[in-house]
């Protein structure tokens, strides 16, 4: 989608001049077109006439100062995360003027590949024999993110906190009580359950928190060439990544879905049970024993980030989209209702 002049995420007059003065060969008129969505940082792809290609992040549209939404922060993560094993794009520039644009922002280097969105795109990009590969590699880097050591990366204050579980059911908690239009009781009741039953965090590693198969961008050999969306990174407990990996990874007779059109839906893919042995197999010291309490977390996680994303829709806050606000209330109550079932069965 295009980015028109009045655009209330992006002013590309002030952005182009940005880009002149601080991003290396942004020489000449820049378009910009917006990437995919715009539910959580809105991300513009940015081109100028000689081909050269970058990706800028800024914050959601009614979203004030949320800490889930700090973009200077996420690129931050992935300049602590260059070095690693983990791939990710490199960070261009950043700026903390929101006057240029409405918000702060960063500019990432552009990744050619593809990016697995929908059934569709899968159907399109990689064949039916190829997809367990696919897979493989994003749980095989689901591993090598959590195998590096946060100390390593300026993290080591963090590393010493074994209460990640306790802290994230209180800032999700504390995000969806403060700001909604509505209650959701299964959310509430959900909640309640989960800080009860809460167990001991495993091990302190990097959490990426939105960890799923169309947030990478892929190479035609099924390898990942960078893991994107890092806003809710922190560390924590590894388990809590695979756990919501799982929560998105949706089978073809799954009565509810995380996502609206899940690109797991095409076939040829792992379930989710082979998915864990082949994160067992590239982590062999991982304890699964409590992983029910982390994909339960994730349903209930995921459905504040979906009542948060109806919230802000019923209020006028986010532009246009390609989806009433109705049907995020609806999904929302789906999601809500299948973590109170599993926070149950617990």
């Amino acid at each position: 989608m295009s980015a028109h002049p009045t655009d209330r995420g992006l002013r590309p007059d002030a952005v182009s001049a940005w880009f002149a003065e601080h991003i290396d060969g942004a020489s000449g008129p820049l378009t910009f077109a917006q990437i995919a969505g715009g539910r959580s940082n809105l991300t513009y792809l940015v081109q100028n006439d000689s081909g050269a290609r970058w990706v800028l992040r800024r914050a959601p549209l009614g979203m004030g100062d949320s800490r889930s939404h700090d973009v200077l922060r996420e690129a931050g993560v992935l300049t602590r995360l260059a070095p690693t094993p983990v791939p990710v794009p490199a960070v261009a520039g950043r700026t903390s003027d929101d006057a240029i644009t409405g918000a702060p922002f960063y500019v990432m280097e552009h990744i050619d590949g593809v990016v697995l969105r929908d059934p569709a795109a899968v159907e399109s990009a990689v064949t039916p024999p190829r997809r367990r590969a696919f897979a493989a590699s994003l749980v095989s880097r689901l591993a090598d993110l959590h195998a590096v050591d946060p100390r390593d990366v300026g993290w080591g204050e963090l590393a010493e906190r074994d209460d990640y579980l306790s802290r994230q059911l209180g800032r999700w908690h504390a995000n969806w009580a403060a700001d909604r239009v509505r209650v959701l009781d299964d959310i509430g009741r959900a909640h309640d359950r989960l800080r009860e039953l809460v167990p001991a965090q495993t091990s302190a590693r990097i959490v990426h928190g939105d960890y799923r198969i169309d947030n990478c961008v892929y190479g035609p050999d099924g390898s990942i060439r960078a893991v994107l969306d890092w806003e809710l990174t922190t560390v924590g407990d590894p388990l809590a990544d695979l756990g919501q990996l799982l929560t998105y990874w949706a089978e073809p007779d799954d009565e509810v879905r995380a996502l609206q059109n899940p690109p797991t839906l095409a076939p040829g893919f792992p379930t989710r049970e082979e998915l864990i042995g082949m994160y067992v197999a590239a982590a062999p010291s991982t304890d699964v024993s409590r992983l029910d309490f982390h994909v339960a977390y994730n349903w209930w996680k995921v459905a504040c980030i979906v009542e948060n994303v109806y919230t802000r829709m019923a209020r006028g806050a986010m532009g246009a989209s390609d989806r009433p606000p109705a049907s995020f209330a609806a999904q929302a109550e789906r999601i809500a209702a299948e973590a109170w079932r599993l926070t149950r069965e617990l």
